[in-house]
């Protein structure tokens, strides 16, 4: 279950006579109470006597109110009066989660944690953070605290218990989740993301009608987008889905990914889409002079993989398939290449000055992308055949390419109707592409995009690349795997088929945990039953569809 867009601290609402408990309140919606504090505030800082405090209780009016750089600038202020001021460390933590700085959020609870180890709310944003970007032991264990700091307090218990009951939930463990669920439903009945995540468990038992009657309800009293209805709205499509009742599915889906779009909207304001980045990576590769780029390399050393292609193509079902492999690291979509990414991405003249550098100017590259994949890790990946998936960074195969001329790029292609319409139907984590994702229009758009540059980087990089046919993945997953294998330069065994134990045991952070963790699942043709909502983007995706042999 995605956190609340903006998690006020209980204290904070407590002190202005507010509910903000996570579904109580819309995300932009006015409480009169707090209104009635933050008039208050704003005249005792006009009047020249106010606290940071006041400044606290009107950023998060404006928070609630949708205004987040006028909320920023008076955490900040607040901070500048009372660097101890907690609740404002935590308001710009939750700022920070709702647009996507994962790290600055992380810092921020950190801090707050730092002067208040024993406050629950603090650890509560940060199992949130830590959620957010996948990383669930720790969420785990920071709800945990929760629970520990929070004995007397029946919001924090429940968020934290509605949080545990949502890992459970996606890690399979259905006895916990249910215990947790119905822990935080004891605390505050009605919560949303207890109910989303029972809805989980009925559904993986093979109940959908059971999830469809737990967030029906639950839906029909939230009238206004929120992170909340989000997430039940995305159970409900998936419990239609499974009673195949397509159009039920997707009018629950549509409504999803305009509750998504509303509640990012002001992070979004004014960005070009995703896909402009990509064409633009597209035009600046056809300028490169490649004069003198390395071809391809043997390996020295163990191998260095990539898995790329798009999201929703097999890209998670195949790295937990290599990292079932001894001596096999493995990452999972993370900015591996960020400091490349900021030097010559971000600029137009960016990737034609990339071109030109010599070895000594790229190994400070080399070494922040080896440093990065030791942080992601949690150890030296030095002498361990390390798997970098990510289908976005097909975006950096110029990148790529050059810095790494040893590596394997392993590029997964799936039927661009099934690929499009799960991007669509999926609950992604915040991201520059995934708004792109909030119609189908702009998924297949996107995809356009991305399979056009990933074309051009063919045609004109020495890359060693294989590609690998999700729909063979699953249908003749030996011979497959084999050839994969022998292309990567690594052995084979029979480990491979274990894929699913490696995931559990590994934890799957991807919006394609549940698949991977049921084992060999054939996902062909998902696509079918929504082919009427797909026609009006066929001629976007219909030369890709053609051209990766799924025409027939």
């Amino acid at each position: 279950m995605p956190a609340p867009f903006l998690c006020p601290p209980f204290w904070s609402a407590r002190a202005a006579g507010v509910d903000l408990r996570p579904g109580a309140v819309d995300g932009r919606a006015m409480s009169e109470d707090l209104e009635t504090a933050a008039r208050a505030a704003a005249a005792a800082l006009g009047a020249g006597r106010g606290t940071a405090a006041d400044c606290t209780t009107l950023a998060w009016h404006r928070a609630v109110s949708g205004d987040q750089a006028g909320a920023t600038a008076l955490f900040e202020r607040a901070l500048q009066m009372n660097p101890r001021e907690v609740e404002a460390m935590l308001g710009l933590a939750g700022l920070h989660r709702a647009a996507g700085r994962l790290r600055d959020a992380a810092l921020r609870c950190d801090a707050a944690l730092a002067i208040a180890p024993d406050y629950a709310e603090a650890w509560l944003e940060r199992a949130y953070v830590m959620a957010a970007g996948g990383v669930m032991d720790e969420a785990k264990r920071c709800y945990g605290e929760v629970l520990a700091h929070a004995s007397a307090q029946a919001g924090p218990r429940a968020a934290a218990h509605a949080g545990l009951a949502a890992i459970a939930a996606r890690d399979g463990e259905a006895e916990t989740g249910r215990r947790h669920a119905r822990s935080a439903l004891a605390s505050e009945p009605g919560h949303s993301g207890a109910l989303a995540a029972l809805a989980t468990i009925e559904l993986e038992a093979g109940d959908a009608h059971a999830a469809r009657y737990l967030v029906e309800p639950a839906i029909a009293r939230m009238p206004a987008p929120s992170p909340e209805r989000m997430e039940l709205l995305h159970a409900l499509g998936d419990a239609c889905h499974r009673l195949r009742d397509a159009a039920a599915a997707f009018a629950a889906y549509l409504r999803a990914k305009q509750d998504f779009a509303a509640i990012h909207a002001a992070t979004f304001a004014g960005r070009p889409p995703h896909r402009a980045f990509i064409d633009g990576v597209a035009a600046n590769l056809d300028s490169m002079d490649l004069t003198g780029w390395p071809n391809p390399a043997p390996a020295n050393g163990p191998p260095h993989i990539f898995v790329l292609g798009y999201p929703r193509s097999g890209n998670t079902l195949l790295e937990n398939v290599l990292a079932s492999l001894p001596g096999t690291a493995a990452i999972e979509e993370m900015p591996t290449l960020r400091e490349a990414d900021i030097a010559f991405l971000a600029e137009s003249e960016g990737l034609a000055q990339f071109a030109k550098l010599d070895e000594a100017a790229l190994a400070p590259y080399r070494a922040a992308y080896w440093q990065r994949a030791g942080q992601a890790l949690g150890h030296d990946a030095t002498g361990r055949t390390l798997v970098d998936m990510d289908p976005l960074k097909s975006i950096r195969l110029p990148l790529i390419a050059r810095l790494f001329p040893a590596a394997r790029v392993l590029l997964v292609r799936r039927d661009p109707r099934d690929v499009v319409w799960s991007c669509f139907r999926t609950s992604f984590a915040l991201s520059n592409a995934a708004m792109d994702f909030t119609s189908l229009e702009g998924a297949a758009r996107h995809y356009d995009a991305l399979m056009r540059l990933t074309e051009a980087a063919l045609a004109r990089l020495p890359l060693a690349v294989l590609e690998v046919p999700y729909h063979r993945m699953v249908q003749d997953f030996d011979a497959m795997t084999r050839e994969i294998c022998s292309f990567a330069g690594v052995e084979w065994t029979e480990e491979l088929r274990r894929f699913d134990r490696t995931a559990r045991a590994r934890g799957v952070s991807t919006a394609s945990a549940r698949q991977v963790r049921r084992g060999l699942f054939d996902g062909t043709r998902q696509w079918e039953p929504y082919a009427e909502y797909l026609a009006p983007v066929m001629p976007i995706l219909q030369p890709w569809i053609e051209k990766l042999g799924y025409a027939s």
